[in-house]
């Protein structure tokens, strides 16, 4: 059988031992360290210099704080885009909360703001003024933020960026993350850079970001002895996995630039067949193409879909998978509110995420390639 080719894999750069090291030697293997707080540094450096971060155990982990410092509550209702992974839903539901699915728009796949502002006043009228809204970078592709974040001003809704799957990626030189309230980061195995799981929130405000990290240290008071005013969670990254982070941001611009490469790859091969198209970056906007996604029409090719494409990949030991299944129609979510004209639906019928890691040989891509030829050919 032919080696495997996955969708996404870690792709260390050479440093990270290093660092890693350095907390052994040290004895620097708990929670926190100098490796957590420089690369809280890094990150925020990346960012830009004003942001404040804690650096987590996942994105997942950033998330839930960042309802519980935006108040959320049981019976609250919290906006989140539908289009997604399930991590950006669950943590509402963490706090007993209720999510307000919002369609994508057709431009970059992500939260569309028209049924944004549509949804907020009909929950309004209902008597219930969403506590936050969840907005997320599909793929790495950024969402409209400037528009959503001038609705979310309009009616004073805090806005939680999920930046799980951008960090790079940018709108007119503002980098995703930076947006909202608060952003999240995702340094989970197949995200453009790892620390192995981990992840962090990122914000302005800086009393935000040290209330997140006392939460997240299991909420312990200044006192010579344990003692606790309010539950805490166990959400802090380890020095060691701060260590593989820190080796990680040295390469993140060569990362983002080998994304992007196979995105140009992908598109100048297989944009010739009917019915393929790939989703392009609006005027000002820069993706990290965190993953090359495809969408195969099969009312346009003769009949080849989605599936077709992907059991032909399966067939020869190469990942890829369908794109995210909105939440609206996930079984545990069905019954929760949804804002749309199933843009995201139509997305997902069609969608495929192709093998787009960073460490991907030429002689990978191009067995990629010939495979994805073979079904159009046929």
């Amino acid at each position: 059988m032919n080696s495997k080719i996955w969708l996404s894999s870690p792709h260390m750069g050479g440093n990270e031992r290093k660092f890693v090291t350095e907390a052994f030697d040290t004895n620097w293997v708990a929670p926190l360290g100098p490796n957590v707080s420089g690369l809280e540094q890094d990150i925020a450096s990346y960012l830009v210099d004003e942001m404040h971060v804690a650096a987590l155990s996942s994105g997942t982990a950033a998330l839930h704080l960042a309802l519980i410092l935006s108040g959320v509550e049981s019976g609250d209702e919290v906006i989140c885009q539908s289009m997604t992974f399930s991590a950006s839903a669950n943590p509402i539901r963490y706090q007993k909360a209720v999510p307000v699915f919002i369609d994508s728009e057709k431009d970059t796949w992500n939260m569309d703001p028209k049924f944004l502002e549509e949804a907020i006043k009909d929950r309004i009228k209902k008597g219930k003024k969403p506590k936050a809204i969840i907005a997320v970078h599909l793929y790495g592709m950024p969402g409209k933020m400037e528009e959503m974040m001038v609705i979310a001003e309009t009616y004073k809704i805090p806005v939680i960026e999920d930046a799980a799957e951008a960090l790079g990626s940018s709108i007119n030189g503002k980098k995703c993350g930076t947006f909202g309230q608060i952003g999240i980061l995702s340094f989970n195995g197949n995200k453009i850079i790892t620390t192995s799981g981990g992840g962090a929130m990122v914000s302005k405000n800086k009393e935000l970001v040290d209330k997140a990290t006392f939460l997240a240290t299991q909420a312990r008071d200044p006192a010579p002895h344990y003692q606790h005013s309010q539950i805490g969670y166990n959400y802090r990254m380890s020095n060691i996995c701060a260590g593989i982070g820190r080796g990680q941001m040295e390469v993140l611009p060569e990362r983002i630039n080998q994304r992007r490469a196979n995105f140009t790859f992908y598109q100048n091969e297989l944009s010739d067949f009917r019915g393929n198209k790939f989703v392009q970056e609006p005027e000002g906007f820069y993706s990290n193409r965190w993953l090359t996604t495809i969408l195969i029409d099969p009312e346009k090719n003769g009949g080849i879909s989605r599936e077709d494409v992907r059991i032909a990949l399966e067939k020869e030991n190469i990942e890829s998978r369908p794109l995210w299944k909105p939440m609206h129609l996930q079984p545990v979510f069905k019954d929760f509110p949804y804002y749309g004209e199933k843009v995201s639906e139509g997305l997902f019928e069609k969608g495929l995420c192709l093998p787009s890691g960073s460490n991907l040989t030429k002689e990978e891509l191009e067995r990629v390639l010939k495979c994805i030829q073979g079904v159009f050919k046929k």
